[in-house]
């Protein structure tokens, strides 16, 4: 294993921790809490969740399923098939509701599971291929990765916990 990808990898599984932690207690209404404006955790969590499957198995996997189109969450969750949120109206997001948390677990559990077996049999040398990520252009799967699975990832996931606080409920155990 690689030093880059052992960075990787340890970027990432804490933040999977983190996020399962800070979604699988919440009630519905929890969930869809929405102080005055911005999103609430539900479509935060599904828009992050969504995204790092799309761009893991989708454009790192050069067009693989996705879990959420090969697990038919899209039909069970009855919630769009492709979309991921970016560029979704305000209202439209606010509409978006996820199932009770403990349904919604076992999708964003098999996207970890899927992204950790990526990261298995992935090499420094795949982490130098150029895809192709909107609004990004052409960048190198280890820029996505920084970018979008690290940065993006732990820029959401504060969002969520901030809304958990406004709610009285604990934040990160951090």
């Amino acid at each position: 294993m690689s030093m880059l990808i052992d960075f990787i990898r340890e970027s990432i599984e804490p933040q999977h921790t983190q996020w399962d932690d800070a979604v699988s207690d919440l009630t519905p209404e929890q969930m869809h809490y929405r102080p005055n404006a911005g999103n609430h955790i539900g479509f935060i969590v599904w828009h992050y969740v969504r995204t790092e499957d799309n761009v893991v198995q989708f454009i790192f996997q050069n067009r693989k399923p996705t879990v959420w189109v090969q697990g038919g969450y899209d039909q069970a969750f009855g919630l769009p098939r492709t979309a991921q949120g970016t560029g979704m109206p305000a209202e439209e997001a606010f509409r978006l509701r996820l199932p009770p948390a403990e349904q919604w677990m076992a999708y964003q559990r098999a996207v970890w599971q899927a992204t950790d077996g990526w990261l298995a049999s992935a090499t420094e040398e795949e982490l130098q291929r150029q895809v192709r990520i909107l609004p990004f252009g052409e960048i190198p799967i280890q820029r996505a990765v920084r970018q979008i699975l690290i940065g993006h990832g732990f820029m959401h996931l504060g969002q969520v916990y901030h809304l958990r606080t406004l709610q009285g409920l604990q934040s990160t155990g951090m």
